[in-house]
């Protein structure tokens, strides 16, 4: 062979790179998300280098700093029209940048700050061997109650990885409800669902039961996230594109945007209802809606109580967001498809939440199934399909977080022998105790209740006036039958704690450090304004309600 046949091979060869351009990446859109996974790979390196002394102080500084540099960042954004006049499509088409996706930002980013908080608490046990300790293990590669455990624990170790696990967390979840084409989708949930993961098995207290949660969790969410990666190659198969805009141009049958290639084999409605069905599954998985929900209890009942929190709250917000930018944006054209599905979801979610919850005897527990209900009572504004449905979803979800983490930070007060005192006998007479407490708690199962005055009682009247304005008018009445049913296991946790003896045996409430009463006096003060003063936050989320596509 010549050397000129050589040479033309490989000039040949070598054209088509020129044609391809280098990524455009919008870095201060894409600003918030960018921080908190910064501050994340940070953190990974303050654990290699910091010496272990130093390190809880350099990790909760680096995590504070970093979410609210990144809450600010989201404000930034939505100051500059981002939100409303100037939504757009940013990194290559991967990520939306609209109202919607700065809300739900910004509620995970102030609801991390105060799980963060939750996380850094290390006042609420007596000091072990002298050290203060806090709710995560001293080594979490030591098998519990062996030597090496009993070593980490004399020496004071303490598992700080658990923030910058936090934030990887919280950037996975920044992405996933601004995600803009599928497989953005899937990297997000894998991104925050993997730590989380690993967050579930690090509680001091009740090793095991920590383990077998983090256990159950891992290899459910594992088959959720096989559903869901299956789901986007049928999506794929379906409509040639794994970009949201072009498989809903396909589904509503505008094929002139496709190569003419692929348009004759594409439309194939089976690969389509499959693969809807199957990435929804996987987001209902993570919302926690019946029937997808058997791990909500066994997890939230075994994990250290404030990753418990701090899952409850932003998850369900990041999933509810992806959900929500699916079902609106990709597949409005199937509305009367998926509509029927989710009004059976909704339904046996709202009433299977309120009515196993009344048999529970763990609060954890029973927090947990009261957030299924909840999950079931969101579903019903994502039904409505009108952006009073978006907007009431997103007051909703913000509304309800901070309640969630309020709750469970008080659950981490009340303390006996063996760590935190869960099951609901010994809650008994906690009012003549303690009644700050006491009071606190019963102002968070209110809301949960949504009892006039607090913000449950403002996110349920948004979200079933938006079902029944949406056509949804017999939803709205099993909605408020189930919350008639709840409402009676949030008053029975009351009653007990006000009107029963306090027993002589019975747990005694720790003192909180600054950090805890933090936590609880945000979660109170965002269940009051919202309650008393709704008006703005409502027509915050009203003014965020428009995706862009």
């Amino acid at each position: 062979m010549s050397a000129s046949a050589v040479h033309s091979l490989w000039t040949t060869a070598a054209d088509p790179i020129d044609k391809i351009g280098a990524p455009k990446i919008e870095y201060g859109q894409l600003s918030p998300t960018l921080i908190v996974i910064g501050a994340a790979v940070v953190g990974v390196l303050v654990e290699a280098f910091v010496p272990r002394k130093f390190r809880y102080y350099v990790q909760l500084f680096l995590s504070v700093v970093a979410l609210a540099a990144a809450f600010a960042a989201v404000v930034g954004l939505a100051a500059r029209g981002f939100g409303t006049t100037k939504a757009q499509i940013a990194a290559m088409g991967a990520i939306a940048v609209d109202g919607p996706a700065l809300f739900l930002q910004g509620t995970i980013l102030l609801a991390g700050l105060v799980a963060v908080f939750t996380f850094a608490e290390r006042r609420l046990d007596p000091l072990a061997h002298g050290n203060r300790v806090d709710s995560f293990v001293a080594q979490a590669g030591a098998v519990p109650g062996s030597e090496g455990e009993q070593a980490a624990t004399k020496a004071g170790f303490a598992t700080t990885e658990v923030f910058p696990l936090a934030l990887f967390a919280i950037g996975g979840m920044l992405v996933f409800p601004a995600a803009n084409d599928l497989l953005t989708l899937f990297i997000a949930l894998e991104v925050f669902s993997l730590p989380l993961y690993l967050l579930c098995a690090l509680a001091r207290r009740k090793r095991l039961m920590s383990q077998e949660a983090a256990v159950k969790y891992f290899l459910l969410g594992s088959f959720a996230s096989a559903f869901t990666l299956f789901g986007i190659a049928l999506l794929y198969g379906y409509a040639g594109s794994v970009s949201y805009a072009t498989i809903a141009d396909v589904v509503e049958g505008n094929v002139s945007t496709v190569d003419p290639a692929l348009a004759e084999t594409m439309g194939n409605d089976a690969l389509l209802l499959i693969g809807v069905a199957m990435v929804v599954m996987g987001l209902l998985f993570k919302v926690g809606a019946v029937p997808f929900h058997m791990w909500t209890p066994d997890v939230y009942q075994g994990a250290p109580t404030p990753v418990t929190g701090f899952m409850a709250a932003a998850t369900k917000v990041a999933a509810f967001g992806a959900l929500l930018r699916l079902l609106y944006v990709v597949l409005p054209g199937l509305r009367w498809d998926w509509r029927p599905v989710m009004w059976g979801i909704a339904i046996i979610t709202m009433l299977g939440g309120a009515i196993v919850a009344i048999t529970q005897t763990d609060i954890k527990r029973l927090l947990a199934y009261s957030s299924i209900a909840h999950a079931g009572f969101i579903l019903a504004g994502v039904i409505a399909t009108t952006p009073d449905g978006v907007s009431s979803v997103l007051f909703y979800l913000a509304a309800y977080s901070f309640v969630t983490i309020g709750a469970f930070a008080v659950v981490t007060l009340v303390r006996d022998a063996g760590g935190e005192a869960t099951h609901l006998s010994k809650w008994a007479g906690l009012g003549r105790r303690s009644p700050l407490v006491a009071a606190v708690f019963a102002v968070f199962l209110l809301a949960f209740a949504g009892i006039p005055l607090t913000s449950g009682f403002t996110g349920k009247f948004a979200v079933f006036k938006a079902a029944a304005e949406g056509g949804a008018g017999a939803l709205v009445v099993v909605g408020v039958l189930s919350s008639a049913i709840a409402a009676f296991f949030y008053i029975r946790v009351i009653v007990l704690m006000f009107f029963s003896e306090p027993k002589a045996d019975g747990p005694t409430v720790a003192v909180p450090s600054p950090l805890t009463m933090t936590a609880i006096g945000v979660g109170v003060a965002v269940t009051l304004v919202l309650g008393v003063a709704p008006q703005y936050f409502l027509d915050l989320a009203g003014q965020a309600g428009v995706f862009v596509r």
